[in-house]
């Protein structure tokens, strides 16, 4: 971190305003002493620059003020300082969230073609602490949690929730997902990799599944979708470094899209 072009850049930055940037990723939820239930979110602005937004407390927005991936949306931000000195990163206000439409599949691959890099390293390189890798030869796989981790979760989620203010309303607690899910992974300089995925809506995708087919049928499917379907359609990882190790890249967005066949035509 302390060779980072993002330390080196940042007291030069400015430290408030307002901007529009495309949901690219929502987290898994963490819960955390001083902040309790959030949710860090990354998205790309018009220009083509990575965004990260964080602290969000998801689920605590108002109804019109929660978005998707592939949503626009606009907001007043004000710099983290020294708890961040990422150059993406933005705290963002989250009363002042408006959100708007969402980009259509076919302009998908050519917005976000330029912001793919070859490895987490030339990411790095560049200064970067967010960037989009298409894998090669991944494998996507799951395991059990154990008891304990899960007993653990569930006191941290039961805990963040009764942490309200008299403006909030009462929040039902997250219900831990009993499966970590992982992709084994090589970038395009040969670079094997082991990822844990932190991906809210892949962990949405087993809740969704489960309810219609069972948590067995539930993982056969995301088997086949990550393993088969998304690789011989088009996927991206979205990564992003740890606040505190800058050398720690986390896989945080697993994203469907498309190859661009013919620079500057979507497909």
């Amino acid at each position: 971190m302390q060779n980072s072009p993002n330390r080196k850049d940042y007291s030069r930055l400015p430290k408030t305003g307002r901007e529009e940037a495309l949901i690219l990723v929502k987290a898994l939820p963490h819960v955390g002493q001083r902040h309790g239930e959030t949710v860090c979110c990354a998205g790309v602005t018009r220009n083509g620059e990575w965004r990260r937004q964080y602290p969000i407390h998801f689920r605590r927005l108002r109804d019109e003020g929660q978005f998707k991936r592939w949503q626009w949306i606009e907001y007043d931000w004000i710099a983290p300082g020294n708890d961040d000195r990422r150059r993406e990163s933005r705290r963002v206000q989250e009363d002042t969230i408006q959100v708007g439409k969402s980009i259509s599949k076919t302009e998908r691959a050519a917005f976000l073609a330029p912001l793919i890099t070859r490895s987490t390293a030339e990411a790095m390189s560049q200064g970067q602490s967010l960037t989009l890798v298409r894998p090669i030869e991944s494998r996507f796989h799951w395991k059990a949690k154990t008891e304990r981790q899960i007993a653990d979760e569930r006191q941290a989620y039961e805990s963040a929730a009764r942490q309200t203010s008299f403006l909030d309303q009462d929040l039902a607690a997250l219900d831990p997902c009993p499966y970590a899910f992982h992709f084994d992974w090589k970038d395009a300089n040969g670079a094997s990799h082991k990822s844990t995925c932190d991906d809210w809506e892949t962990a949405a995708m087993f809740y969704r599944r489960e309810k219609a087919v069972g948590a067995k049928g539930a993982l056969a499917e995301m088997s086949k979708a990550f393993n088969e379907q998304y690789p011989q359609n088009g996927m991206v990882f979205a990564l992003g470094t740890h606040s505190r190790r800058a050398e720690q890249w986390l896989l945080v967005g697993v994203i469907r899209l498309d190859e661009q066949k013919q620079a500057g035509l979507a497909v």
